[in-house]
């Protein structure tokens, strides 16, 4: 036997918040509550938040538009689906812009209806259940090896970043600084390492430092030096460790104070504030050829100068 799942419906119109209803408990599937704009449906959420809500746009005191946005701010777990009838199309655009996950023409509701809050409601219990997997979550290991293709770092980038928000822990900006933190690694693994470039080219309109990266690439012993991505994540830390076989550099040669702004206008200080401005901890090998990045889940910062590059 199917479990009922609980539908808030959303509609100024007495008529059309009655006629939604019984078409919707026909087969007995769903419990329903009906409310007559977005403000007594966010009230009805805080207490009882329903599995999903089915709202039409044109209400008065707050509109389908507005709820959705506040549902998105407030819950975001709970599916919104729209009831669009004709007038309504560019409210409704905005709407799915904003976070609605679907939409029924008002036309054609009774055979519509069923079958897309089916629809949205499997995806959202298969969030759901990811999310209480996530809370048995201990750690995660993996590693990546690349050649020298710099097409390949923004793809393991986006990755990197899929698997840090996977468990939760993790603001949405700072997954974006992390990130930017990681191509800044990546790309100094494959081109200051592996390709031993100069950041110096990069000064002008860099096109002697693009053209010698494509020249060493095909080049022994360039072309054949890989990078080596080692992950390890857990509920309390994520740490990168970023490996090439370059010769490395005597990082006690490094003149500059890396958490010093002035490098953003500097080629050779840019990568490197970045990566130190943006995460928790950097440190490099002895040999200089391997980065170590941390970032703590819930933002607790604690390097401090004598852990910084």
């Amino acid at each position: 036997m199917k479990e009922r799942f609980q539908l808030l419906i959303v509609d100024d119109s007495p008529v059309d918040r009655e006629l939604y209803r019984c078409l919707m408990q026909k087969d007995e599937l769903c419990t329903v509550r009906t409310v007559g704009d977005g403000v007594d449906a966010l009230d009805q959420i805080a207490i009882d938040p329903p599995d999903v809500i089915l709202t039409d746009l044109r209400m008065p005191r707050m509109n389908g538009l507005e709820l959705v946005k506040q549902v998105q701010e407030r819950t975001p777990e709970i599916p919104v689906i729209l009831v669009t009838a004709h007038g309504s199309e560019e409210i409704a655009a905005e709407a799915l812009r904003v976070g609605a996950v679907h939409y029924i023409p008002k036309a054609s509701f009774a055979g519509q209806a069923h079958g897309t809050i089916s629809s949205v409601l499997g995806i959202a219990q298969e969030r759901r259940q990811r999310k209480r997997l996530s809370r048995c979550w201990r750690q995660s290991e993996y590693f990546f090896e690349l050649g020298n293709d710099g097409d390949l770092i923004s793809p393991l980038v986006a990755r990197l970043q899929e698997s840090l928000t996977e468990f939760g822990g993790t603001e949405r900006a700072s997954v974006i600084r992390i990130g930017v933190a990681l191509h800044e690694a990546l790309r100094n693994a494959v081109h200051h390492g592996n390709l031993g470039l100069c950041s110096k080219l990069r000064e002008g309109d860099g096109n002697e430092y693009y053209l010698l990266a494509a020249e060493r690439s095909t080049q022994l012993p360039y072309r054949d030096r890989r990078v080596r991505v080692h992950v390890k994540e857990s509920p309390e830390e994520v740490v990168y460790r970023i490996c090439d076989d370059g010769d490395g550099f005597d990082v006690s040669n490094l003149v500059y104070d890396p958490t010093d702004p002035a490098n953003l206008l500097r080629p050779s200080g840019r990568g490197l504030y970045l990566i130190r401005t943006f995460m928790d901890e950097v440190h490099f090998n002895e040999r200089g050829n391997e980065i170590t990045l941390v970032h703590r889940r819930g933002g607790q910062t604690s390097a401090g100068p004598d852990q910084a590059i």
